[in-house]
């Protein structure tokens, strides 16, 4: 029996060495698949750590470009707003700051005087003070005054162009004297620029009297003779305008009177006007009304302007009993 089966069992052994000797050969090719897989899998993960490693670098360098702009403009601002408060700072009036800032201001003074760009200071320095009188306000005494000093120099009011026109030929009325320091407003019409002779002497004393105070700034006269006329008109057009008839009526009416600008006038000169006038107002010779709408001195002279008086100094001084007696 051992015989007929030994070729059998040796078909068997050798098939299972076969298998066997088999085995090893397979699952090289396995373990090699795996190994190339776990590799390329590896270079992968690599690549991909670089390219993250790169991308982390350039959001690191990103976010530190950023970051550098970020304290660059706080830098500048802090130095704008250090700029700004530094401009802004107010020195304390005897503070050591204050002195030093005054301090280098004089030096400063000083070296640029020594260079010529500086006129030398007076040694001692004189206040100015200017005596400026009060303003030469009217009143409804001072119109029905005026009226009553009209009758009295027997002047009567001119009623239209036509009477207006008589007069002027008679030669009771004469032209304003006009001159290089006295001027006539060009809008007046050229029968309205005249005035009484008394009146004439006035202003030629006046401008001569002004230039000589404040030469190349001549005085105008804004209004001169008006007639009875157009005064009625007049009151149409501008609620201001005295009455034409009755105890206040306007004295341009007779042609004594008239109105001296203070457009353009310094406060100097004014004062000075001012104190020229009042004497003349003092003595009787005229009456003074300053008004501030149409900006003028309103001026009635009279004939005792013309009579033997003392010569009138350029400028007199204002004293308190005179402002007392003008009642102004």
């Amino acid at each position: 029996m051992m015989r007929k089966t030994s070729p059998i069992a040796l078909l068997v052994l050798l098939a299972f060495s076969l298998t066997v000797l088999a085995l090893p050969g397979s699952a090289a090719p396995v373990r090699k698949h795996s190994r190339a897989h776990s590799q390329a899998a590896n270079s992968t993960k690599s690549l991909k750590s670089v390219k993250s490693g790169k991308s982390a670098k350039g959001k690191r360098a990103a976010a530190a470009s950023s970051s550098r702009q970020k304290s660059a403009s706080h830098v500048t601002a802090r130095a704008g707003r250090r700029s700004a408060a530094h401009s802004r700072v107010v020195l304390r009036p005897g503070s050591k700051a204050a002195m030093r800032a005054h301090a280098r201001i004089r030096a400063d003074i000083v070296r640029r005087r020594s260079h010529g760009r500086l006129a030398p200071l007076p040694t001692v320095l004189v206040p100015v003070h200017l005596s400026i009188p009060p303003p030469l306000r009217g009143s409804h005494e001072s119109l029905v005054h005026q009226n009553e000093m009209a009758e009295l120099d027997g002047l009567e009011r001119i009623l239209d162009d036509e009477d207006l026109q008589n007069r002027i030929d008679q030669g009771s009325l004469v032209p304003v004297p006009v001159s290089a320091s006295l001027h006539i407003n060009t809008d007046l019409p050229e029968n309205r620029r005249y005035c009484r002779p008394w009146t004439a002497k006035f202003l030629s004393d006046l401008s001569q009297a002004h230039a000589m105070k404040f030469a190349g700034n001549p005085i105008e006269v804004t209004s001169a003779v008006r007639t009875v006329e157009y005064q009625r008109r007049l009151r149409h057009i501008n609620g201001n305008a005295a009455a034409a008839d009755g105890d206040i009526a306007s004295p341009h009416l007779t042609g004594g009177t008239i109105d001296i600008g203070k457009q353009g006038m310094s406060a100097r000169e004014i004062g000075w006007l001012r104190s020229w006038l009042i004497p003349l107002e003092q003595a009787g010779k005229i009456d003074v009304e300053e008004e501030f709408k149409q900006s003028c001195f309103h001026i009635s002279v009279y004939k005792s302007y013309t009579a033997p008086k003392a010569a009138t100094k350029d400028s007199p001084a204002v004293s308190p009993s005179m402002l007392a007696i003008h009642g102004r």
